[in-house]
C-alpha cells in the first residue's frame, strides 16, 4: 500500500472558475447553510415563549426543536442526494430553500402544538436539499488538500445562523411577539434563493480533484451519470440500493470513519440537545427577555462557536502534513477541553458569569465539523460525494438532532417532576437515582408536575407557595437537564480519539483503490 501524502498527490486540472468566483460561490452556500440554521434553530431562543402561549411540556418543545424537523430531513436527504449525483445541485438547493423558507414563516400562523408540529416537519423537508448537494459542489470546486478549510467554512453556517437567529428572533420575539419572529426569519430566504440560482454555475464533476479522478470534457459532464441508468421499477431500486450499500460500507464498515461518524453524531447529540434549551435556561434561571437573551446566546454561538468551527477546518488541514491523524486528534482534544468547561459555565449563579464562561468552550467544541465532513467526503468516490453526506446526515441528524433536543427536554421534564415533588434535594446523583428508580412522583406533592405548573408556571391565580415551587423546581431542572446532556461530550471525543487509530491508513487504502480503478 502506498502512503499518499499532500505533496506526493498529482496536480489539479487548470480551473474552469477563477478563484475569486469560487470563493463567491462559497460565500452563497455559507448563506445558504446561515438561512438553514436560522430557521432550523429559532425554537431554541423563542421556545418559552412557545412553551408558555401552548401551553406545552418541554418533551413536548424538544419535540419541535428536534424530531419533528429530523425524520424528513434525514430520511430524504438520502432520495435527493441521488438526484444530486444526476441533475442540477444547483437547482436543487434553490427548491429547497424556497421550501424552506416558506414553511418556517408559515410556523407563525401555528394554533396549536400539532399544527406547529406539521409545519416544523415541512421546514425539515426542504432542508433536506441543502447539506448533501452543497457538500459535493464544494468538493467539485476545491481541491483536496483545502477541501477541509472550505467544508468548516460552510459549516461556519452553523454558528453564524444560530447566532443571527438567536438575536433577530428574540429581539422580535420580545417586540413583536414568536409569530412575528419566524416570518421574520423565514421570508428572506426566498430572495436568497433567486440570488443563488442567477449566479451559481453547475461545475463538471470531480473538476479539483487530481487527474485520475477529473472527468474530461466540458460542462455537460455535471450531468451524466457514471453508469446507464437501468429501466423498470425493480432494476433501477437494485442499482440504487447496491450503489447506497457500496457507500454505507465505507461509512461504517472501516474502523476510523465509522469512529468519526460516531464522534460526530455524539457531540452533535450533546450539541442539538443542549443548544435547543440554553435559551430557556437564562430565561428560567436568570429572568432575562428575550431580546437579551438573543444577543447573548447570538455572541456565545457566533464567536465562539464561529473561531472553533473555522479552526477546525484549518488546523486539521494544516496538521495533516504531520499525518492523516490529526483529522480525528483535533476534534477529539478540542472536544475534550470544552466539556468541563461547559459544565462549569451551567452551575454559576450569575448570569454573567455563565455567559463569559461560555464563550470558551466553543473554540475548542466546534473544531469537529471541517475534519469530519472532510476526511467523508475524500475517502469516497467524486459520484459518491452527495450520497455519502446524506448518509453521514441520515445517521447523525436522526440521532442528534432528532434525539438531542427530545433526550435534554425529557429529562428536564423528569427532573421537574423530581424535584417539584423532592423540593429542596438539590443533588444531581439524588435525581438520576430517584429518575431512574421510578420515584419521582414519591414526595408530599399531589398533582403531577405539568398538571400542576402547565407551560411550567403556576397557574394565574395560585398561591405564592406554589408559584414559587414550580419555578424553583423548573430552574433547577432545567440546569441539572443541560449539565447531564454535555456530559456526551467526553463521550463524543473518545470516538473521535479511537478513529486516529488507522486513519492514515484508511485514507492511503481509498486512494490506492481510487487509483487502480482508474488504470
Amino acid at each position: 500500500m502506498t502512503q499518499v501524502t499532500q505533496a506526493d498527490a498529482p496536480a489539479a486540472p487548470a480551473p474552469l472558475f477563477s478563484k475569486g468566483y469560487r470563493w463567491l460561490v462559497l460565500s452563497l452556500l455559507l448563506a445558504a447553510y446561515t438561512f438553514n440554521f436560522i430557521d432550523r434553530t429559532i425554537i431554541s431562543t423563542i421556545g418559552q415563549a412557545i412553551k408558555i402561549d401552548l401551553k406545552l411540556t418541554d418533551t413536548q418543545l424538544g419535540l419541535l426543536g428536534g424530531l419533528s424537523f429530523a425524520v424528513l430531513y434525514t430520511l430524504l436527504g438520502v432520495p435527493i442526494a441521488r438526484l444530486a449525483e444526476r441533475y442540477s445541485r444547483v437547482w436543487i438547493i434553490t427548491i429547497s430553500l424556497i421550501v424552506w423558507s416558506g414553511f418556517t414563516a408559515a410556523c407563525g400562523v401555528a394554533g396549536s402544538f400539532i399544527q406547529l408540529l406539521w409545519l416544523r416537519v415541512g421546514v425539515g423537508i426542504g432542508e433536506a436539499g441543502c447539506s448533501p448537494p452543497a457538500h459535493s459542489l464544494i468538493s467539485d470546486y476545491f481541491e483536496p488538500k483545502r477541501r477541509a478549510t472550505a467544508l468548516s467554512i460552510y459549516a461556519f453556517g452553523i454558528p453564524l445562523g444560530t447566532m443571527i437567529g438567536a438575536a433577530l428572533g428574540g429581539w422580535v420575539a420580545k417586540e413583536y411577539g414568536w409569530r412575528i419572529a419566524f416570518m421574520a426569519v423565514g421570508a428572506p430566504g426566498v430572495i436568497l434563493a433567486l440570488l443563488f440560482a442567477s449566479l451559481v454555475k453547475e461545475p463538471p464533476r470531480g473538476h479539483s480533484d487530481p487527474p485520475e479522478r477529473a472527468p474530461v470534457g466540458s460542462m455537460a459532464l455535471a450531468y451524466a451519470e457514471a453508469d446507464d441508468v437501468p429501466w423498470g421499477i425493480w432494476p433501477w431500486l437494485w442499482t440504487e440500493l447496491k450503489a447506497l450499500g457500496q457507500v454505507g460500507a465505507i461509512l461504517f464498515g472501516k474502523w476510523p470513519i465509522m469512529n468519526i461518524i460516531l464522534g460526530l453524531t455524539v457531540t452533535s447529540f450533546a450539541g442539538y440537545g443542549g443548544g435547543a434549551f440554553a435559551g430557556p435556561y437564562f430565561i428560567r434561571t436568570f429572568g432575562l427577555d428575550y431580546a437579551t437573551v438573543g444577543l447573548v446566546l447570538g455572541l456565545i454561538g457566533g464567536l465562539s462557536g464561529g473561531l472553533g468551527t473555522l479552526a477546525g477546518g484549518f488546523i486539521s488541514d494544516r496538521a495533516s502534513k504531520h499525518g492523516a491523524k490529526w483529522y480525528a486528534l483535533t476534534p477529539a482534544i478540542g472536544i475534550a477541553i470544552a466539556a468541563p468547561i461547559y459544565i462549569i459555565a451551567y452551575r454559576q449563579p450569575d448570569w454573567h458569569v455563565a455567559a463569559a464562561i461560555l464563550l470558551v468552550p466553543g473554540i475548542f467544541a466546534y473544531t469537529y465539523l471541517g475534519p469530519s465532513f472532510g476526511v467523508v467526503q475524500n475517502v469516497v468516490e467524486t459520484r459518491q460525494r452527495a450520497t455519502a453526506a446524506s448518509l453521514l446526515l441520515l445517521f447523525v441528524n436522526i440521532i442528534a438532532l432528532g434525539g438531542g433536543p427530545l433526550f435534554t427536554g425529557w429529562i428536564i421534564d423528569a427532573f421537574a417532576q423530581f424535584n417539584f415533588n423532592h423540593p429542596g434535594s438539590g443533588h444531581i446523583m439524588q435525581g438520576l437515582a430517584g429518575i431512574f428508580s421510578g420515584h419521582q412522583s414519591v414526595g408530599p406533592a399531589t398533582l403531577h408536575f405539568a398538571t400542576a405548573c402547565p407551560g411550567g408556571v403556576a397557574p394565574h391565580g395560585s398561591s405564592a407557595a406554589l408559584a414559587s415551587q414550580c419555578k424553583g423546581a423548573l430552574v433547577a431542572a432545567t440546569r441539572e437537564g443541560m449539565i447531564v446532556t454535555m456530559l456526551f461530550l467526553f463521550w463524543g471525543a473518545t470516538h473521535y480519539a479511537l478513529a486516529a487509530i488507522g486513519l492514515a491508513k484508511q485514507l492511503g487504502d481509498a486512494a490506492d483503490a481510487r487509483k487502480a480503478r482508474e488504470a
